[in-house]
């Protein structure tokens, strides 16, 4: 047998090799950040460089038709909050965010429950309640208005009248016309939230009904011990969009009411739009549009708090640690 000599390889420096790795390093995070140079501008031109307009235009009496604007300072800021037309909408606006999120949130979960069991026409089951989320909420505003006219006329009202029923002003009274809108959002968004659920649902293990089946849970134990505590990420993501749909709400309530009776179901958007842009006060309308930014920035990061705190104390209550929690 002959003996093979095996060459060791070459020793490389350890300085070149330091260099040549950090060299490969830096080139690697300079090309991970090229990639996020399309990402930043569309987000400084887009939201800063607009935010930052907007609230020096809060602070002039910028007409929008003149590029002269005198400095007023606080003086729109003032006036929003001796407007009773603009604290209306921010009152209607919260009540409807908050509102639609709840009992959307309630009804959307038993029935994702519902839909999720087999039975004969599922899918179609599922299709009807999914289709008021197609059409535009301005469209189903119109709809809903001949509705709930508060007419003898109104198809609501006409049903009523079969049974001795006196026509029910349902958009002309102020707390009718608010219940009104609310329930026509919940109507119109519930099925889309139901399906989103589902989606979720439908990724829980079913061993974990089978054990629980086995050690005697009822159908309410499981429930709440189960489907409830893994859906929390879902609810995370549909209270948020729910949460920021409704604050920025403006077609179904114009299209509905109009904003009336009154000022009753008034909401922010249309004051930006109706008595600030619409009557030449850009200052007004920037004024309030960066009090509306701050109050959504409030709202949504502390729902995120606090579903985060709900999801590490009632979810995953093992999986972080004592620094992350």
């Amino acid at each position: 047998m002959s003996a093979v000599a095996v060459r060791p390889p070459r020793a490389l420096s350890k300085r070149g090799s330091l260099r040549g790795g950090a060299s490969g390093g830096w080139k690697q995070i300079a090309v991970n950040q090229a990639f996020l140079l399309p990402a930043l501008f569309v987000f400084v031109f887009l939201f800063v460089v607009p935010l930052v307009q907007t609230f020096y235009w809060s602070l002039t009496d910028f007409t929008g038709y003149s590029p002269e604007a005198n400095f007023v300072g606080l003086e729109n800021y003032t006036k929003i909050l001796q407007d009773p037309s603009m604290l209306a909408g921010l009152g209607f606006t919260l009540l409807f965010a908050v509102g639609t999120t709840v009992l959307i949130t309630v009804l959307a979960i038993p029935l994702t429950v519902q839909l999720n069991k087999v039975f004969f026409g599922r899918n179609f089951v599922r299709s009807v309640w999914f289709f008021p989320a197609i059409p535009s909420m301005a469209i189903l505003g119109l709809v809903w208005r001949y509705v709930l006219s508060p007419l003898e006329s109104g198809v609501l009202n006409s049903v009523l009248a079969r049974f001795g029923v006196e026509p029910i002003g349902w958009l002309s009274v102020d707390s009718l016309a608010r219940l009104s809108v609310i329930v026509v959002g919940v109507w119109a968004a519930t099925g889309w939230h139901a399906v989103l659920y589902t989606a979720y649902l439908q990724s829980i293990p079913g061993e974990y009904y089978e054990v629980a089946k086995i050690d005697g849970a009822s159908p309410r134990q499981q429930f709440f011990g189960i489907t409830l505590p893994l859906l929390t990420p879902a609810v995370v993501i549909s209270t948020f969009l729910l949460m920021t749909g409704g604050l920025k709400v403006f077609d179904l309530p114009y299209t509905l009411t109009n904003g009336g009776p009154g000022f009753a179901t008034y909401t922010i958007t249309q004051s930006i739009i109706v008595s600030g842009v619409g009557q030449g006060r850009y200052g007004l309308a920037s004024a309030l549009a960066v009090m509306f930014t701050v109050a959504v920035g409030i709202l949504s990061f502390s729902q995120l708090a606090l579903t985060r705190y709900i999801e590490r104390r009632f979810v995953w209550p093992g999986r972080c640690g004592a620094a992350s929690c």
